[in-house]
């Protein structure tokens, strides 16, 4: 009987050690995922600002020909590292946030398209363009916080 109830407690306690290991490994997975994310989004909010950046500085300057002004104002998005940070972000974050990102990022890309084109920098067009990329961005950055477990900031 006394060996019985000592295999018992042993199963018992290694049940429990085993247990809590799980849960403790589960937390520290948690954690590590949501670090993880916090990388990504960071990375992309950043290379996405860096593109626009880049591209109205492009925009700014003398062009000799369309297709050069063309060719400019796409490297310049090119050399940003915003297509890799993209497909890092379409990779670890929640559906909402993706299809948040993937609208900033098509807002950014019209913004493209126009400085391509000649868009003026101050134009109307542009204004209205940058309008739509800030409520895009404005929206991707609300959701990634709260992804995150950061309340609104209240100032966008």
């Amino acid at each position: 009987m006394s060996l019985l109830s000592t295999l018992t407690g042993a199963v018992i306690g290694i049940t429990a050690t085993l247990i809590a290991d799980r849960n403790r490994w589960r937390r520290e997975e948690g954690r590590h995922a949501l670090e993880v994310r916090r990388e990504v989004y960071t990375e992309f909010v950043s290379a996405l600002k860096e593109a626009a950046e880049e591209m109205r500085a492009v925009a700014l300057g003398d062009h000799r020909s369309e297709s050069a002004r063309d060719a400019a104002v796409r490297e310049a998005v090119r050399g940003t590292g915003l297509y890799t940070a993209s497909e890092r972000l379409w990779l670890v974050g929640p559906p909402q946030v993706v299809a948040a990102s993937n609208e900033a990022f098509h807002r950014m890309r019209a913004i493209r398209d126009a400085y391509a084109r000649g868009t003026a920098v101050g134009s109307a067009e542009e204004a209205s363009l940058v309008g739509m990329r800030r409520s895009a961005m404005a929206q991707m950055r609300r959701l990634m916080r709260e992804d995150l477990g950061f309340g609104p900031l209240g100032i966008e």
